[in-house]
């Protein structure tokens, strides 16, 4: 068994923390006054804009489906069957809208993972409304994901406000990878990371790079959000910096659903060196599904469409919009490639604008779909060896334990050596079950269900948090449970855990 040895999506003040607000929180529309930007640690990459768009219905997701060329000719039939999604995120509420059916719940790796009452669940709301973009069917407004047949493992990272670490999120890529052909006849193809860390180290050593490395290494293809710090950044979000992932950039519809008059995002980062977003999605005001109760519904209740749907825009809608298209190409052609995939999308619809100067496309499953991948798709990147520091792909974002931020080669179980790690992670052996290098995260295999059709069994973590408390208990869970279809206590603070980890969304 293995034994350890030893944002760049959003950075914000960690002077904040006992007011955080959601981490996806970006949008044109919203002025700068409007959005937070004080909440601290990495980031889920939505926005949901402010109430000044009250009563607008947003980008419907039968209209993202026009937009990226999946409603007519031979795209028109597919649903995704027969291929799963990973989505790292939040986890995912059971609001009516989300099919038990094409759920499955992996390991919760979240720190709400130690109540019995918020594990797998989303008390922040940005997973459910991703889960929405891609598997949703909410009979009550008509509002269809993507992908709706596809199957979709849910692996919880993030708490009400965000909180991870990038070594959370490390151990939840390895996990996907390892248990990618669990389900046969739903083999896990895709994995979604609308995430950034604080930090962004070069591409050759860092250990988040080389884990989402391995995923496509291993046939699955890495769909991570470009991050939402505007046009005027110099790099993507890690890892979308990858060169190996499909990293995404967000696209405004304008009302429209012609793809050709769609323009780049105001928030979509861009990049000075290295790469710029692979592709384009629509990713602004994407009306999906919503989580009564929730951080994000408590916040930003503008941003409510109906009773069901909330409306958010961001590079994590565009990925959602993104792996949700390339379980429909690979549904039609389950041969491909991570890379010939790649190599498909790259080459869609033309929009206007900045977009068109970078050269960037938006996505279209049917014109890739009557392409063939090119003679030299194949990518020949130098490889991470993962090796780096694990700090320095946490940079500045970092969870706090009685106001002790964790630093250091150091998970939140205790010592991390990066060398020693991938050496277990390029074999598929960092986890034994439900431990991870060692360290027990979950239970050992499937047991039961939830309101999914499976979930992974969970586990009492040993030991003490790195900031001394005396258990793995955060005192701002105590009362909180799922009653119906809402979150008691109404607002979420942030006292205890800290984190930007989820690059930004906008609501509303």
């Amino acid at each position: 068994m293995p034994t350890s040895s030893s944002g760049r999506a959003r950075r914000l003040s960690r002077a904040t923390a006992a007011a955080l607000l959601p981490l996806t929180l970006l949008a044109p529309a919203v002025p700068a006054a409007a959005a937070s930007r004080s909440a601290p640690g990495g980031g889920w990459s939505g926005t949901w804009l402010s109430s000044g768009t009250t009563g607008t219905a947003g980008t419907a997701l039968r209209d993202v489906r026009r937009i990226i060329g999946a409603d007519s000719g031979a795209a028109a039939s597919l649903t995704g069957a027969g291929v799963g999604v990973a989505l790292l995120d939040t986890g995912v509420a059971p609001v009516p809208g989300i099919p038990a059916a094409q759920l499955v719940n992996g390991p919760d790796l979240s720190f709400e993972s130690q109540s019995d009452e918020l594990r797998y669940l989303d008390t922040y709301g940005h997973g459910t409304h991703l889960a929405g973009i891609i598997i949703g069917n909410d009979t009550a407004s008509g509002s269809v994901g993507l992908a709706p047949k596809a199957k979709l493992t849910s692996v919880k990272l993030g708490t009400a406000n965000g909180a991870v670490d990038v070594s959370q999120v490390i151990a939840a890529i390895d996990w996907v990878v390892e248990h990618r052909n669990d389900d046969p006849a739903n083999p896990t193809r895709v994995l979604n990371l609308s995430y950034g860390s604080g930090g962004n180290p070069a591409a050759w050593t860092d250990p988040l790079q080389y884990a989402a490395e391995q995923a496509w290494k291993a046939g699955i293809v890495v769909v991570a959000a470009a991050g939402n710090d505007g046009n005027g950044s110099t790099t993507l979000a890690n890892p979308a910096t990858d060169p190996f992932v499909l990293s995404v950039g967000a696209t405004a519809t304008n009302g429209t659903t012609a793809a050709g008059d769609d323009t780049l995002a105001t928030y979509t980062n861009l990049a000075t060196q290295e790469k710029q977003p692979d592709v384009l999605a629509p990713g602004e005001s994407i009306a999906s599904l919503r989580d009564p109760g929730s951080n994000i519904d408590n916040n930003y209740p503008g941003a409510r469409t109906g009773t069901t749907l909330f409306r958010g825009s961001g590079t994590s809608q565009a990925a959602a919009v993104t792996s949700a298209a390339v379980a429909l190409l690979l549904q039609a052609r389950p041969s491909l490639t991570p890379d010939q995939v790649k190599d498909l999308l790259k080459r869609g619809t033309a929009v206007t604008g900045k977009a068109a100067t970078l050269g960037l496309k938006q996505i279209n499953v049917g014109t890739a779909l009557g392409l063939t991948p090119s003679s030299s798709s194949q990518q020949t990147w130098t490889p991470s060896n993962g090796s780096g520091n694990l700090d320095d792909a946490r940079g500045d974002s970092r969870v706090v334990s009685n106001n002790v931020p964790l630093s250091g080669e150091m998970t939140i179980f205790g010592p991390f050596h990066s060398a020693n790690w991938a050496v277990f992670s390029s074999t598929g052996a960092s986890w034994q079950g439900g431990q991870w290098m060692g360290m027990r995260m979950a239970g050992d295999g499937w047991t039961g269900s939830s309101f999914a059709s499976r979930t992974w069994a969970p586990a009492t973590w040993a030991g003490t948090p790195w900031g001394g408390a005396s258990s793995w208990t955060d005192p701002n869970w105590t009362g909180r449970f799922w009653s119906g279809r809402f979150w008691s206590a109404g607002a979420w603070s942030g006292r205890f855990w800290s984190s930007e980890d989820w690059s930004g969304s906008t609501w509303g």
